[in-house]
């Protein structure tokens, strides 16, 4: 049965460290907004200490993760063991999203390998931490990374991916906007 605990403990984060993948989830507030679920790897995520975590986000297809968290902060983080025991860890909390020139980019990019396609850095504040049984999750064997998206960024260049950024990652599929597209509309101001 789940387990609920107020703070990252070690264990968690031991358990975190381990794995290959990850799964971020937000949601507009609307009842007719889409949820957005994400799977993320290429070793972008840290616990930063007992209540805060981030993960360094790749420029991709869409943003709906910043649109979200925009708009009501909520955000879900999970984890489920692929290897070795079962295992599935969930983390919630209010999550924020912190640009390549805010006032807060440095205090988080130390923590990671920041590439050309950095796109930005998500942030979370976990206020309950959820483990339960993972007995459901079948095993997996970890082959290794792909890295057609620093192939797709390298072709891009930079002029083409602040492009891409602009036709793709200003506003969420419900028209809400992100905070690139804030930051976009502040510049034209």
């Amino acid at each position: 049965m789940g387990k609920f605990h107020d703070s990252i403990k070690p264990a968690h984060q031991d358990f975190i460290k381990k794995q290959h993948l990850f799964f971020v989830a937000t949601a507009p507030l609307s009842a007719a907004g889409r949820i957005n679920l994400s799977p993320k790897g290429l070793d972008c995520f840290r616990v930063i200490d007992e209540h805060r975590v981030a993960y360094m986000d790749l420029i991709s297809s869409g943003n709906e993760t910043s649109a979200h968290t925009l708009e009501n902060g909520r955000i879900t983080f999970m984890f489920c063991s692929f290897e070795g025991a079962p295992n599935i860890l969930r983390l919630y909390g209010k999550g924020f999203t912190v640009l390549p020139d805010s006032e807060h980019w440095e205090t988080y990019t130390p923590h990671f390998t920041i590439y050309p396609s950095t796109r930005q850095i998500i942030v979370a504040n976990i206020d309950l931490v959820q483990t339960s049984c993972g007995f459901g999750v079948p095993l997996f064997d970890y082959v290794g990374e792909r890295d057609i998206h620093f192939e797709w960024a390298e072709k891009k260049g930079k002029e083409g991916l602040d492009e891409y950024i602009r036709e793709k990652n200003l506003s969420s599929l419900d028209g809400l906007p992100t905070n690139l597209g804030m930051q976009q509309q502040n510049h034209n101001q």
